[in-house]
């Protein structure tokens, strides 16, 4: 399956070869914000919690890494629900950005390139498994990212939301909207776990359990569903 090539600023891969300057600010733009945001948390959070909130957001990006397990890791090491929330959503934003301003590139990075290319030659079959993603169109991206399946995330997101029609800004919209509603979620939870756990281990133990319980049965059956 082709991508198809467009020629604006948050289109998915300019309709022509780029001038060297545009397609350095392109490439640029996810990474200045990152590590803006980076600089913020070293100034002003204590040196050791900037450093291990900057290795998570690393992390993340790290298969098969993903929210479920570093937003409630980051918690258990003592980063607050909402900053390690913050931080992990804006990994997915940011992965949506470079998604929206240089797929033509990623595309030919080798490891994440292979990954695209499968993921769009099976697009077809993809959606077909997932009907809620077409019925629900924009709400089905923001649910695709928010939930943590499998190949969801900023990067899987904008391949999605290409493949149901949506246009790359609207794409990006979801994304946001995704990302930020999905790691609040599992960081409300994890936070009220730990809780659970300092003040009535035996209830946190029990509560830990049947969310596990919880989560791996739904992903069974959400797996036997798309077969």
């Amino acid at each position: 399956m082709d991508i198809p090539l467009k020629n604006s600023l948050f289109d998915i891969c300019p309709a022509k070869r780029v001038p060297l300057t545009e397609r350095l600010l392109r490439i640029a733009v996810p990474f200045v914000i990152g590590g803006f945001y980076i600089l913020l948390c070293f100034l002003f959070m204590p040196y050791e919690s900037a450093l291990l909130l900057g290795g998570l957001m690393l992390g993340y990006l790290v298969p098969p890494a993903g929210k479920e397990s570093i937003v409630p890791l980051g918690i258990a090491l003592g980063i607050p629900w909402w900053l390690i929330a913050f931080s992990i959503g804006l990994m997915d934003v940011l992965a949506g950005i470079f998604m929206a301003l240089n797929c033509d590139v990623a595309v030919k990075i080798p490891l994440l390139g292979r990954w695209i290319r499968r993921f769009l030659e099976k697009g077809n079959e993809f959606v077909s498994k997932r009907p809620w993603l077409e019925k629900f169109y924009f709400s089905g991206v923001v649910l695709f990212v928010m939930f943590p399946l499998q190949g969801s995330g900023g990067i899987g997101g904008s391949l999605v939301g290409w493949m149901i029609g949506l246009s790359p800004g609207r794409t990006l919209l979801a994304i946001t909207i995704g990302a930020f509603l999905g790691c609040t979620l599992i960081a409300i939870g994890s936070q009220a776990i730990r809780d659970l756990l300092l003040s009535n281990p035996a209830a946190g133990i029990l509560a830990l359990v049947a969310v596990i319980a919880t989560l791996v049965i739904s992903y069974s059956f959400y797996r036997w569903k798309i077969r």
